[in-house]
């Protein structure tokens, strides 16, 4: 039996990349994003081209219903779940100062990031725990949170603190999980050329240019889906908890 991935968020960007990447590492996919299904019709196409199984659910990891609807079509479609990659999340709508930030900014990003990344794990790994585990492990949970998790950005408050609870959530699911046998870890991507990023593309172009990040490019979505398909693999079999910089060198302190 094949294992299956649910990567949320995995219609573009980073999560298009980890779903691709996984698929070719032999996974079926499961793809929960916000969107219909149409709107990604060129990447969809592409997992088809390649032989990828996969299935799409619309919705998000903020509403209950809609982490639900997602465990059940998966174990439906593909008969069990053996990763799941929490990469959905959103930035602030408007980049505020931290004094000016608003409590509904605060809410939605908190609900989304952190919020909805808790209770998509928990519902997930209550699944992996009724399965026979297909190899060494009964299955790994990846976190994609950001270098953001410890660097501040004080006009975006909100997605800093977003990102470090899910840091703890990696920690404390973790703990819980490794009796089990399911093994969690943490990615924090840098700065990816992603849509999230676009907009500020004139300003990391400058910090690479000045010599900001020691391995001086952008980092690409592939960057980051090379980490994840390493930690899915059965090759960090005695490791849970961690996490990885995917970030050219930018956390080094440097004089």
């Amino acid at each position: 039996m094949k294992k299956t991935a649910i990567v949320t968020g995995g219609s573009r960007g980073i999560g298009f990349a980890i779903a691709r990447q996984l698929g070719e590492d032999g996974y079926n996919i499961v793809i929960l994003a916000r969107n219909p299904e149409e709107s990604y019709k060129e990447n969809l196409e592409e997992l088809t081209k390649r032989g990828i199984e996969y299935l799409y659910v619309q919705g998000t990891i903020a509403e209950a219903e809609d982490r639900k609807k997602c465990v059940e079509e998966a174990v439906q479609q593909f008969g069990r779940i053996d990763v799941l990659v929490n990469n959905a999340g959103v930035a602030p709508t408007v980049r505020a100062d931290l004094l000016e930030m608003t409590e509904e900014s605060f809410d939605r990003v908190i609900g989304i990031n952190t919020k909805g990344t808790m209770f998509m794990t928990q519902i997930v790994a209550k699944q992996m725990l009724k399965q026979e585990p297909l190899g060494p492990k009964r299955g790994t949970i990846i976190n994609i949170s950001s270098c953001s998790a410890v660097v501040s950005s004080t006009n975006r408050g909100e997605y800093c603190v977003s990102k470090a609870g899910i840091s703890m959530l990696t920690t404390l699911y973790a703990d819980r999980l490794a009796g089990e046998g399911i093994l969690v870890h943490e990615v924090r991507p840098g700065v990816i050329a992603t849509d999230m990023t676009s907009k500020v593309k004139e300003k990391y172009d400058k910090l690479i240019a000045d010599g900001m990040f020691p391995i001086k490019r952008w980092g690409q979505p592939e960057d980051v889906a090379d980490v994840v398909s390493a930690l899915c693999s059965d090759k960090f079999l005695y490791t849970t908890g961690n996490y990885i910089d995917v970030d050219g060198g930018f956390h080094i302190k440097r004089l």
